[in-house]
């Protein structure tokens, strides 16, 4: 059953302040964009101000912005390239902990800074919790070669759309100057070989399927009276 807007934001926040908890003095972390992140950022900074040192590598201008805002010492992987965790959220997440990133156009920054951490916690509220995945997976393509990779996605059995923008005119063009393609699909009968196949098609800069990280993957699931947290070990074969 879809909770209300209030139930929602109830259990993004439960979710992100218990992934905070997790951050320890002196780490180095990986920030992810969206709104049960901006939880975690806000409870990081009741953190800072009692006294916690730690410093942040943002996925998004937003986030960045946002940290900012809150208090939050920012890096980047230039100067810290390996991360103790990151934390970010997902719009999809299957049984074997699979899962379709990048409603916020930040899914390729936030698959580097997912892969830079030793530990990547996902903050998630019950409706991202999903028996397979499916729908809309973003893929980011660079400008120049959008309507080629576009043919090419056709061929995997997707639906593809530039998505536009909502203030303003043409396409949302993303931190890295490039565009966003929401690829439809009916049915994902193997996010791991998708993920592989649209990595491989020229034009294509990352996709937001992310299955290769299973196995240092934490899941916060916040809901209205508590949080459930899955690890590696909590996923179903």
């Amino acid at each position: 059953m879809a909770g209300t807007a209030d139930t929602i934001a109830a259990a993004k926040r439960a979710a992100g302040y218990r992934a905070a908890d997790m951050v320890e003095d002196g780490m180095v972390i990986g920030l992810g964009t969206g709104s049960t992140v901006f939880y975690a950022i806000e409870a990081l900074s009741e953190k800072i101000r009692e006294g916690l040192s730690v410093s942040g590598v943002p996925t998004s201008y937003q986030t960045a912005i946002r940290a900012r805002e809150y208090g939050v010492p920012l890096t980047t992987l230039d100067d810290s390239p390996i991360l103790d965790l990151a934390i970010d959220g997902a719009d999809q997440i299957d049984p074997q902990h699979r899962m379709i990133k990048g409603r916020g156009a930040a899914l390729t920054r936030e698959k580097c800074v997912a892969s830079a951490a030793f530990q990547f916690i996902v903050v998630a509220d019950e409706a991202k919790m999903v028996p397979k995945l499916g729908g809309v997976v973003p893929v980011e393509t660079l400008p120049f070669a959008t309507t080629t990779a576009m043919a090419q996605l056709r061929g995997l059995g997707c639906r593809p759309f530039i998505r536009e923008a909502v203030k303003k005119d043409g396409p949302v063009i993303t931190d890295n100057g490039n565009f966003i393609v929401d690829c439809h699909f009916d049915e994902i009968a193997n996010p791991g070989e998708l993920e592989t196949a649209i990595a491989v098609i020229p034009g294509v800069v990352e996709s937001g399927l992310f299955t290769r990280l299973v196995g240092n993957t934490t899941i916060i699931v916040g809901s209205e009276k508590k949080c459930s947290v899955l690890t590696s070990a909590d996923v179903v074969p």
